[in-house]
């Protein structure tokens, strides 16, 4: 195993933000004069430690501009509710959008923080109803709420699933219908620790969501991989000292050389 050990922030570029959008994605800034094609996601699309990104594998595939739009943590409100980075994205030939997490979306039941999705903000009154018997004021971050529901009531909870799944789905058909259907859908999936409804990476996302919204892309690229930790993939990473904990949670340099590869292999016939 062998990485660069450097401050938390030493990757090269570092962030960014375009027209006028408050949101710190991927740097260095990009040209938007010529064709490009944009990838919008979270983390994995970020590629947080890693030098070289799939956007850029893409990118060095393809002879085509590939703009990294993704920020660290970020979920699917993190775009739908952001006009000026999705006209960024509108603006591109193709866009590569991640299929983030269902947890991480404000709906009748709580708000999540406008930017970091995966922090909880406030319980609705629609929650406090069907879970009553709970103090709202102790959770920090959605899968701690969601996993401390779920050991209550599983009956309660599936509703509450069902409403998310439901959410989820009308939220990225509206960011599709705002791109035009000119999407490619990226469903990275990947097997974590812990409790078995949200171990599985993005979480409360199903096959039958991503079909009711097929028709409504131009495709999915669905590739299966493992974090760093678990496949020994930190050669190349960038990372300070106190970084390695959270490294083994992301993906690595192989992982995102293979994703590169896929999504290059689909978007050259689209082009």
């Amino acid at each position: 195993m062998s990485y660069e050990t450097k401050s938390a922030g030493a990757l090269s570029g570092g962030t960014c933000c375009y027209a006028g959008s408050r949101l710190p994605v991927r740097g260095p800034q990009r040209d938007l004069d010529s064709p490009y094609i944009a990838f919008l996601g979270g983390t994995e699309v970020f590629g947080r430690f890693v030098k070289t990104p799939f956007s850029d594998v893409s990118e060095s595939l393809l002879k085509t501009s590939c703009v990294n739009l993704a920020a660290v943590n970020a979920g699917l409100d993190t775009f739908a509710c952001d006009k000026a980075l999705l006209e960024v994205a509108r603006g591109a030939e193709l866009c590569v959008v991640q299929v983030l997490g269902a947890q991480n979306v404000s709906n009748r039941y709580y708000r999540v923080h406008p930017r970091r999705n995966d922090r909880f903000l406030q319980a609705q009154p629609a929650l406090k109803t069907l879970f009553p018997e709970v103090d709202y004021t102790e959770f920090h971050f959605n899968k701690h709420l969601l996993t401390t529901l779920q050991a209550l009531s599983e009956e309660r909870f599936a509703e509450l699933r069902r409403h998310l799944q439901d959410t989820w789905v009308e939220r990225m058909a509206q960011v599709i219908a705002t791109l035009e259907g000119r999407v490619v859908l990226l469903w990275v999936r990947y097997n974590l620790k812990g409790n078995a409804a949200f171990n599985h990476e993005p979480v409360l996302v199903e096959n039958n969501m991503i079909q009711a919204l097929q028709d409504r892309t131009m495709g999915v690229v669905q590739v299966d991989v493992a974090p760093a930790g678990l496949v020994d993939d930190f050669d190349g990473m960038t990372m300070g000292e106190l970084d390695f904990p959270a490294a083994q949670h992301v993906l690595g340099p192989k992982e995102h050389a293979r994703i590169g590869n896929a999504l290059a292999e689909k978007l050259q016939g689209l082009l």
